[in-house]
């Protein structure tokens, strides 16, 4: 069974590799803009690598004949950074999953599992989980979220005309693992943040929200999601987190922080401030996004993939923060500190 993983070398990718070695008789595939490099080791090696930069013109032909004779192909490539630059993230993020959709469908792949997020969600509840039916319509003032939401609607599309397509959208929480330390740090924090502090277990402040309630899950886990869609019949929606849901009050607890109270207003301004002094990198639209997106029930994964998450939520978080501290990561480039990148910059996938 040849399996091919479009964006396996990073946070997501690196896991699902991980998990997919496991099955027997099966043949890995892995594409990314920047390759691993050879020697690097678990889990990186006995997979069968291609170069290609999906947001460049002419990507559909290159990966049509990559997809050929392959049973599915798992779609994972997203950008976040460079965030002052939405034109470039679009043409990754929307027109490369146009071009993954276009190969998969010129070179006749039978079935897609492709990585959507809690963020193709409209605002909703903090205190009822939702489930797949909620209106994946994205949240208003966040461009990862829109871009999210784009191409959710254009997969409902091509599910309309193509039906013999299996298409499976996995749609975690928040996803965390050690080796990602570095990864996130880099992307979402930038080099400013007292990432060492973490090496203590210990978060001095947390500012609380009564908004801000979020959910977190293992990379691991979620790659054994990704794995029961490939090796299944599923179709549709499948919502991937685990318990407990992560507020303010239990991350301070857990990590014998204080919390502090902050308006939201005040949030998205301390967030905009900064992204546009370049201070940090990532703008309020993340904020907008940490505010209003739902929370999830993970029922349907657990009844038809089979799917139960085997790490906690706080564990995952603990694992991820002992990471940020011991500046973790592996040898694939989006999880290495590259020696000439500035941090909050480049390609994620």
């Amino acid at each position: 069974m040849r399996i091919v993983v479009v964006g396996a070398s990073g946070n997501v990718g690196s896991a699902v590799l991980r998990r997919l070695r496991r099955e027997r008789d099966v043949e890995i595939v892995g594409v990314a803009r920047r390759l691993p490099p050879t020697g690097a080791g678990e889990p990186y090696d006995a997979v069968r690598w291609h170069s290609c930069d999906i947001g460049l013109a002419g990507a559909a032909d290159e990966l049509t004949d990559v997809f050929a004779g392959a049973a599915a192909v798992v779609h994972l490539a997203w950008q976040i950074q460079p965030s002052h630059d939405q034109h470039v993230l679009r043409r990754t993020n929307v027109g490369g999953s146009r071009a993954v959709v276009d190969a998969v469908l010129r070179a006749r792949v039978p079935a897609l599992v492709y990585a959507s997020s809690v963020g193709t969600y409209a605002p909703g509840p903090k205190d009822v989980p939702v489930s797949e039916r909620w209106p994946a319509t994205g949240v208003p003032g966040s461009s990862y979220s829109r871009d999210k939401a784009t191409v959710e609607e254009m997969l409902d599309g091509i599910e309309r005309s193509h039906p013999a397509l299996r298409l499976v959208r996995m749609r975690p929480g928040l996803i965390f693992q050690r080796d990602a330390g570095i990864e996130i740090s880099r992307y979402f924090l930038g080099p400013l943040a007292p990432v060492r502090l973490l090496r203590f277990g210990r978060l001095p402040l947390v500012p609380t929200n009564r908004r801000l309630r979020m959910q977190v899950v293992h990379a691991d886990d979620v790659a054994d999601a990704y794995a029961r869609a490939i090796m299944g019949d599923a179709r549709g929606a499948f919502n991937v987190a685990a318990d407990p849901v992560l507020t303010p009050e239990l991350v301070a607890r857990h990590f014998h922080g204080w919390t502090v109270p902050v308006a939201a207003p005040v949030l998205r301004a301390a967030a905009a401030l900064t992204w546009r002094a370049r201070l940090q990198p990532v703008d309020a639209g993340w904020i907008e996004l940490a505010l209003n997106a739902p929370l999830m029930s993970s029922e349907r994964a657990e009844t038809e993939l089979g799917w139960r998450p085997s790490i906690d939520s706080v564990t995952a978080l603990r694992e991820l923060f002992a990471g940020m501290a011991e500046r973790a990561g592996t040898d694939s480039p989006p999880l290495a500190i590259p020696p000439s990148l500035p941090a909050g910059q480049g390609n994620p996938y």
